[in-house]
């Protein structure tokens, strides 16, 4: 049996990942910290019951007990939307940086394996596309996204750092934008934005000309890869991109969700966001090479999968 810690474990991909790692086996114990500053206790509501799940609410910011022990770990603590995390930059460079340090004081005391939810975003506005790992990134660092995507890449940065100096067992994986059931209706993602004014027969946003592309993986792709990752040999520390390499431009995406949704929506136009990157697709070989893995979950079924989540919400 083993004790997994899921920090940021009430959250969209935190939630759905503690949930995914309890069924896959019933014997071991779940951990869900989380200090729910995006997390939402209705994401765990139906864990709570489960023998195996344990709540723990927590800053990640702040050191855990020097008695608390686990087996492995998964980082995801930190607000992952430019609307959250721009809300308090400082709070969270904080959560990535100190956070990880905390997280590596745990796993180096615990001898436990760290998986660390890096991103895309540490590539920036990329000026090599597609993006494979070995691109070192074009970030702004005084720009009003890098509280997120230095924060990251520090946090990559130490993780390697502490690899070498203390032979800590370190997984690090790029998630590129991911959607599904129990993302926040009003977290200023593009496909949660999409949907929610779809559903509600508002015009749908488009920030710019809408010819700029995102590659989108559906949440159980990822989680399928996050288990695979953890799972694979320990000399294969990544960093690994994972997400889908089918690219899609805004424009042809608010169709999508038009069509699917069957939504009186038109579009209007706004300006485009400071920093927003243009184009961002994965090269996704090493994850087909080294953990065997590619997503299965196409945009349409995935759409289909999440319109009728937020539907299911009537909000």
């Amino acid at each position: 049996m083993k004790r997994i810690l899921v920090t940021g474990g009430a959250g969209f991909i935190g939630s759905n990942l503690c949930k995914t790692l309890l069924q896959a086996n019933s014997a071991h114990e779940v951990i869900c910290l989380d200090n729910f500053f995006t997390g939402s206790k209705q994401n765990i509501e139906k864990l709570l019951n489960n023998e195996k799940f344990t709540l723990l609410e927590h800053d990640i910011i702040e050191p855990l007990p020097a008695d608390f022990k686990v087996d492995e770990i998964y980082n995801l603590a930190c607000p992952a939307s430019p609307l959250y995390y721009q809300k308090d930059p400082v709070y969270t460079t904080k959560t990535s940086v100190f956070g990880i340090i905390n997280m590596l004081e745990l796993a180096k005391r615990c001898d436990a394996k760290l998986l660390q939810a890096s991103t895309s975003e540490v590539y920036g506005e990329p000026e090599v596309h597609p993006q494979m790992e070995n691109y070192r990134g074009n970030v702004n660092p005084i720009g009003i996204r890098s509280c997120y995507d230095e924060g990251k890449r520090c946090a990559e940065s130490l993780l390697f750092d502490y690899h070498r100096l203390y032979g800590l067992k370190i997984k690090v994986i790029r998630i590129f934008n991911t959607y599904g059931p129990h993302m926040a209706p009003c977290d200023g993602r593009v496909i949660s934005n999409f949907i929610m004014q779809a559903l509600q027969g508002k015009d749908i946003t488009i920030y710019g000309d809408g010819s700029q592309t995102r590659s989108f993986c559906y949440v159980d792709d990822l989680l399928n890869g996050m288990l695979k990752m953890m799972a694979s040999d320990d000399a294969f520390i990544g960093p690994v991109n994972l997400g889908n390499p089918e690219e899609i431009s805004m424009l042809e995406l608010a169709d999508k969700v038009i069509k699917i949704s069957d939504s009186p929506s038109q579009l209007i136009f706004a300006d485009l966001p400071l920093d927003d990157p243009a184009r961002r697709r994965p090269v996704i070989e090493l994850a087909q090479k080294k953990i065997k893995w590619e997503p299965t979950i196409m945009l349409e079924e995935g759409l289909r999968r999440t319109i009728s989540y937020f539907r299911s919400l009537k909000v």
